[in-house]
């Protein structure tokens, strides 16, 4: 039962990380597509395609952020759920 528990873990990470992957994957494209017009010199291009870029890193930060406070919103229940968890040894006075 573990086992089949691991793949679906997986199976469900693969997808829940899809749109990551497609923006890093936008993002390598125009930076390449930036390359190709630099090696072209042509410089309002190289300005279009750097500016894309850009947006798609900003896009995957963003995403970075999303999954971040999730996790953190779901953490927080969790403790406020059990109150024996008081934080470690840190938090004791």
């Amino acid at each position: 039962m573990k086992n089949r528990l691991d793949q679906l873990t997986v199976l469900l990470m693969g997808a829940l990380l899809v749109p990551l992957q497609f923006a890093m994957a936008l993002f390598h494209f125009r930076m390449g597509r930036a390359k190709a017009a630099r090696a072209r010199g042509d410089k309002g291009a190289i300005s279009i395609e750097l500016a894309l870029a850009i947006i798609a890193l900003v896009a995957v930060a963003g995403m970075v952020v999303a999954a971040l406070y999730g996790l953190k919103k779901k953490v927080v229940e969790k403790v406020n759920e059990n109150p024996q968890f008081d934080g470690g040894g840190a938090a004791t006075p």
